[in-house]
């Protein structure tokens, strides 16, 4: 930005000589071709004297030196308006960390478990949650899902006295009601908490956690949902800790979690 405006600054300089020069050319090349010019009837009715020819001389120099001070002194005046704005070396990093951050995932949210009580985040603080967006009638990313939490569940029991609390939020309220959510997760693990509820609901936590959904191939109620597939670990606090993606297996998911337990319990 500096050496912009000095750039530009110096521009304007020399289109203003320039101009300068251009119109004096002009006016001396008009008066030398016209046809009333007559250079000795000039010379002696305004003869010109050594000293005459001196000032002109030194105002010659004096137009172009003083724009150049003009110009100068305006680029200093910018340089220095923009050195008061310009941030010092070594504190952008420090305020950028403050007023810079990720975007916020999670927040409030009503639902229905599947004995049509009414869930919100306000129950689950205080514990751990493992939390996965699914639906059941997915028919393959969807059961290794949730049969990897019901496995992390059984190690975590082993080396772990604090417990985790599974939840299940289906993305297809059309098809999973709180009775068809609670026959599918009991074939996997009876602790795992299924919550359902309006569509407008669903919507709502899913934009919350940034989980993408989407019906296809659509045939009436024959169809499937195109999601993330996204599985969280959030603290007592209900604050995201860690998210995690399909390539993670149950021995792996779980070492990360008692990772993450063990930093909060220091």
């Amino acid at each position: 930005m500096f050496e912009y405006n000095k750039t530009m600054a110096h521009l304007n300089l020399c289109a203003i000589i320039c101009r300068l020069g251009s119109c004096r050319r002009f006016q001396l090349c008009n008066y030398s071709n016209g046809p009333k010019y007559n250079k000795e009837k000039i010379d002696h009715l305004f003869p010109r004297k050594p000293s005459d020819v001196k000032s002109r001389s030194w105002f010659s120099f004096l137009v172009p030196a003083g724009l150049l001070l003009i110009a100068g002194t305006g680029i200093a005046a910018i340089h220095k308006n923009d050195e008061r704005r310009a941030v010092l070396k070594g504190q952008g990093t420090q305020h950028a960390d403050k007023a810079i951050c990720g975007p916020k995932i999670g927040g409030p949210f009503s639902l229905f478990d599947t004995e049509h009580r009414l869930v919100t985040e306000r129950d689950l603080l205080g514990k751990w949650v493992l939390l996965y967006f699914g639906y059941t009638s997915s028919p393959d990313v969807g059961p290794d899902e949730v049969e990897k939490m019901a496995k992390v569940l059984n190690i975590l029991d082993s080396k772990q006295k604090v417990p985790v609390v599974p939840v299940f939020v289906t993305l297809d309220p059309q098809r999973d009601s709180p009775s068809q959510l609670r026959a599918y997760l009991k074939e996997f693990d009876q602790r795992i908490i299924g919550l359902t509820g309006p569509i407008s609901a669903i919507r709502q936590i899913a934009h919350e956690y940034r989980v993408y959904f989407k019906k296809v191939e659509e045939d009436g109620n024959d169809y499937l949902i195109d999601s993330s597939h996204k599985m969280y670990l959030l603290d007592p606090k209900m604050e995201i800790i860690r998210c995690f993606g399909v390539e993670y297996n149950a021995e792996q998911l779980s070492k990360v979690i008692l990772t993450e337990m063990s930093k909060e319990s220091e």
